[in-house]
């Protein structure tokens, strides 16, 4: 198999997250690394929208990674959820910098919701069979906020190609080596579906 590429993106701290937790998970996932033929690149993120709006695409253009893995925390989350799609429109909330869209949406033009390729409940299924000891789960709403809004926009991008992961706050109830264990054991199962499908369309274009 050939070197991939995978970045993962997570957020810097707002309101009551005085320590993002997201951003704690994914340094214990960078210290951890993923399987040696996956180059990894991890990239903290101020909770802004014109950061997003300019950030975002611009390591798509300077990596081209097979997968980009966004990572976020919410408050109410209990597990580590993995959302299925990013949604357009519904941006009302300031960001750090006490902006938002006067569009309120992501793409100006671009479909409602986009779906990620990556099968989430195959996913959750996998790695919960693990016996990792993390909880995993799969939502369909990451929010409306920065993490919905960058999931979106990531999404549009990559033509799919892109996942998000919401994590819960540091002890509640899992330490940052837990959620770093998650990550790494989530994103190689992420990692390991789009080979599958790649040569399986390989294969189908080899017989046809």
């Amino acid at each position: 198999m050939n070197t991939s590429q995978c970045n993962s993106i997570s957020f810097g701290p707002f309101g009551e997250h005085t320590v993002n937790a997201s951003w704690v998970a994914v340094q214990e996932l960078k210290k951890l690394g993923l399987e040696s033929e996956v180059d990894l690149h991890v990239y903290e993120v101020p909770v802004e929208y014109q950061t997003v709006q300019s950030l975002v695409p611009s390591l798509w253009k300077q990596y081209h990674p097979q997968l980009v893995v966004h990572v976020g925390v919410s408050g109410m989350a209990t597990t580590v959820t993995l959302e299925k799609c990013g949604r357009n429109h519904g941006y009302k909330g300031l960001d750090n910098s006490s902006f938002c869209p006067d569009s309120q949406c992501c793409i100006v033009g671009g479909p409602d919701c986009i779906d990620s390729v990556i099968d989430m409940e195959i996913v959750c299924k996998r790695v919960t069979a693990s016996g990792l000891g993390v909880a995993v789960s799969v939502s369909k709403d990451a929010g409306r906020y920065l993490c919905d809004f960058t999931y979106y926009t990531s999404l549009y991008l990559s033509h799919g190609r892109s996942a998000f992961i919401h994590v819960p706050p540091l002890g509640k109830p899992y330490s940052g080596e837990d959620l770093g264990r998650a990550l790494k054991a989530i994103i190689q199962e992420m990692l390991d579906l789009l080979d599958q499908a790649e040569e399986k369309i390989h294969c189908q274009q080899h017989f046809h």
